[in-house]
C-alpha cells in the first residue's frame, strides 16, 4: 500500500538566508517612496522609506516599520508623533537626503524643502503627494526594527503628479495616466493581433 504521508524531513531543501540575498530579494518588491519625520524645532530628523502602509479607516491609522538604530527612533519615542510624507517623482533630491546620502544628518535633511506643520507640529513636505501627521498609537518591536501604528491626526492632500516608487535598488515615476497610455499602445496592437488571427 502506498502511503500518501511522507517525511518531509527528507526531502527539505536549506535555503541559505543571508542579509545579502534576503534584501535582493525584497527589491522585487516595488514600494511607494515616503519620508518618516520626527521632531520639533531644531531637534530634527527623518528617514526614507518604503514600508508605509494603511491599517485602517476608521479610525485612520497607517502602520510604518523603523530601523530601533536610526537617528529617527529616539525623537519618535521623545516625542510620540511623526509624519509621512509620500514622495512624488520630483522629491528625489529628498528621497536621497532622507536616506543619507550626502552624508546629511538631522535637521540638515529639511534644507531645499518646504516644509509645513499640522496638529502635532512635526513637519510635514508642503507639496508631498499626501502627509500625515500622526501620534503613536502602539509600537511592535521585533529584530532591528520596530512597527509603528500611528494615528492619524490630520491630512493634506497634492494630487495631480505621478508617484515615486522605489523597484531593483532605483527611484521609478509611476504616472497613471502616462503608464496607462503605454499600456494601451503596447497591449492594444497585440491584442487585434490576436483578434485578427
Amino acid at each position: 500500500m502506498n502511503s500518501l504521508v511522507r517525511d518531509i524531513r527528507e526531502t527539505k531543501v536549506q535555503a541559505v538566508t543571508t542579509a545579502d540575498n534576503f534584501r535582493s530579494a525584497m527589491r522585487s518588491l516595488a514600494g511607494g517612496v515616503s519620508v518618516v519625520t520626527v521632531g520639533r524645532g531644531n531637534d530634527l530628523s527623518g528617514m526614507t522609506v518604503t514600508s508605509v502602509s494603511s491599517l485602517s479607516v476608521e479610525p485612520a491609522a497607517l502602520i510604518v516599520s523603523i530601523n530601533r538604530q536610526a537617528s529617527s527612533w529616539p525623537l519618535l519615542q521623545k516625542h510620540g508623533v511623526f509624519g509621512i510624507n509620500i514622495l512624488s517623482a520630483d522629491h528625489v533630491d529628498v528621497a536621497e537626503r532622507f536616506s543619507g546620502i550626502g552624508g546629511l544628518k538631522g535637521a540638515e535633511r529639511f534644507a531645499g524643502a518646504e516644509w509645513i506643520s499640522l496638529a502635532s507640529g512635526v513637519p510635514l513636505l508642503a507639496d508631498a503627494l499626501a502627509a500625515f501627521d500622526c501620534e503613536v498609537e502602539h509600537v511592535v518591536e521585533r529584530h532591528s526594527h520596530a512597527i509603528v501604528i500611528g494615528r492619524v491626526l490630520d491630512l493634506r492632500v497634492s494630487p495631480g503628479k505621478p508617484a515615486l516608487t522605489y523597484w531593483q535598488g532605483q527611484y521609478i515615476a509611476l504616472d497613471q495616466n502616462e503608464d496607462a497610455a503605454r499600456l494601451a499602445d503596447v497591449s492594444l496592437p497585440t491584442a487585434r493581433a490576436l483578434w485578427q488571427v
